[in-house]
C-alpha cells in the first residue's frame, strides 16, 4: 500500500492525482504512523509539501532503522542544498518538487524497486543496474579551439528535442564558458555539492541539474574561480559515476589542461573528443594529448580528433598540419560567422541552425557515438527547436 500525508486539502486532492492507483491518505502523521505499523507491506509514503520540514524529518529518522524497507518520498515547493542535506541525514529518499508530476511518479518508482530489493535481502544500490549512460569529454589542450561551442551544440544534438536525456557538465572550474554561452545564471553548481561528498546520490544530483531543453540538462561550474577550486577529483569522480547511471549521454566540457578533475572524467569516458585549430601551437598540444593518452592507454578507436576553423588562411596546408598531428584527422570544421553570432545570442547553433555547415558535422559526430547512420531528417526543423528550448531558458 502507498500511504500519503499532505495537510492542504486542494493539494492533497491533487497528490493523490498524480499518484494515481489507489494511494492511501493519512489526515496527520500519527495516523500515518499507525498506519505504517498496521501494514508491515507498505513500502512508500509520501510527504506533501506542506509538511513542516522537521516533521518530515522527525518521521523518517523514526522509520529507518525500525522500517529499512520503508521509503520515504518529500515533496518541497523549493529543493536546495539545505533541505537536501538535512533530508538525506534522516533517511528520506527522495526530496522532489512539489509542482513535478513526472518527478513525483519516478521518485515513487525509484523508492518502490529500492524497497523491493531490501525486502528480498539486497542492498539498495542493486537498483542502479540500469544501464550506464556514454560519457562524451571535450578537451583541447590550448583555449580558444571552441571546446565549449562542441560540447553545447554536440549535447544539443544527443538530446535530439527529447528523445534521449542529456546532461552537459561544465567541468572548466576556473573560466568556464557554458554558462555565459547559454546565459545561464548558476544559482547551484558543481561547488554546491561539496557539503554532501560521499554521501551524493541521484536525488542530491538532480537537485543541482538545471533543465535547459527538452531532454537537456545542464550541471555548471561555480561562478567563481574561488568556489571551483574546492571541487575536487574524487567529488568530480562521484558526480559523474551518478550522472552517467541518470542519463543516457553525459557531455563534459573541460579546461585546456590536465588536471585531477579532467583527468577524473577521461577515466570515465566512453568517447573523447579531441580539438585543435590550424596554428602550430594548438596543433602541438594536439599532439601531446595523444601521447598522453597513449601513455595512459585510453582507446584510439574512441578518439574523435577535430581540427576547428579548418579553412583559416595561415599557412599551413593539409599535409603540414598531418605531419605535426600524425593521427588521422574524423573532421574539419570550417569557420562560420554564425558561430560567435550564436554565442552572442545565447542560443546554440544545433538549435538556431541545423543545417549549418558546423551544425552538419556535429550531427556526423553524434551519429558516431550514437552508433547509427546520420538521417537527413534527423534533426527537427529550426523553428521547433528554438521554440522548445526558449521556453525551458524562460522558465
Amino acid at each position: 500500500m502507498t500511504l500519503y500525508y499532505e495537510p492542504e486539502a486542494d493539494r492533497a486532492r491533487a497528490l493523490a492525482s498524480v499518484l494515481g492507483g489507489q494511494p492511501h491518505g493519512a489526515q496527520d502523521l500519527a495516523e500515518l504512523a499507525a498506519l505504517v505499523r498496521a501494514d508491515p507491506d507498505t513500502q512508500l509514503v509520501i510527504l506533501g509539501a506542506s509538511v513542516e520540514l522537521a516533521e518530515a524529518v522527525a518521521f523518517a529518522a523514526q522509520h529507518r532503522l525500525a522500517r529499512p524497507s520503508l521509503g520515504v518520498v518529500l515533496l518541497r515547493d523549493h529543493v536546495d542544498v539545505a533541505v537536501l542535506a538535512e533530508a538525506l541525514r534522516s533517511g528520506i529518499r527522495e526530496v522532489i518538487n512539489a509542482t513535478d508530476a513526472d518527478g513525483i511518479r519516478g521518485a515513487c518508482a525509484r523508492s518502490l524497486q529500492v524497497s523491493h530489493q531490501l525486502a528480498l535481502g539486497g542492498s539498495a544500490p542493486a537498483v542502479a543496474g540500469v544501464k550506464e549512460g556514454h560519457l562524451v569529454t571535450v578537451f583541447a589542450g590550448k583555449g580558444g579551439c571552441g571546446k565549449s561551442t562542441v560540447a553545447t551544440n554536440l549535447a544539443v544534438a544527443l538530446a535530439d528535442g527529447g528523445k534521449s536525456r542529456v546532461c552537459l557538465v561544465a567541468l572548466d572550474l576556473t573560466f568556464g564558458d557554458v554558462a555565459n554561452m547559454l546565459q545561464l545564471v548558476p544559482n547551484l553548481s558543481l561547488a554546491d555539492a561539496v557539503p554532501m561528498a560521499r554521501r551524493l546520490d541521484e536525488t542530491a544530483v538532480r537537485s543541482l541539474v538545471s533543465p535547459l531543453a527538452p531532454g537537456l540538462y545542464t550541471l555548471l561550474a561555480p561562478p567563481t574561480p574561488t568556489d571551483g577550486e574546492r571541487v575536487g577529483r574524487e567529488l568530480v569522480s562521484e558526480i559523474l559515476k551518478i550522472v552517467k547511471r541518470m542519463y543516457d549521454y553525459v557531455v563534459v566540457d573541460t579546461p585546456p589542461f590536465f588536471s585531477d578533475q579532467v583527468l577524473a572524467a577521461l577515466d570515465l569516458s566512453q568517447w573523447y573528443i579531441l580539438l585543435a585549430t590550424p596554428d602550430i601551437p594548438a596543433l602541438k598540444n594536439l599532439r601531446l594529448t595523444l601521447d598522453m593518452f597513449d601513455l595512459l592507454e585510453y582507446p584510439t578507436s574512441q578518439r574523435i580528433i577535430v581540427l576547428n576553423r579548418s579553412d583559416a588562411q595561415v599557412g599551413l596546408t593539409h599535409a603540414d598540419i598531418d605531419r605535426v598531428v600524425r593521427a588521422p584527422i574524423a573532421g574539419r570544421v570550417p569557420s562560420t560567422r554564425d558561430v560567435p553570432v550564436s554565442i552572442n545570442r545565447g542560443v546554440p547553433l544545433m538549435v538556431d541552425s541545423p543545417n549549418n555547415p558546423v551544425s552538419r558535422y556535429i550531427q556526423e559526430v553524434r551519429s558516431r557515438i550514437v552508433g547509427q547512420p546520420a538521417q537527413a531528417g534527423d534533426a527537427p526543423g529550426p523553428a521547433h527547436r528554438r521554440r522548445a528550448f526558449t521556453l525551458r531558458r524562460g522558465r
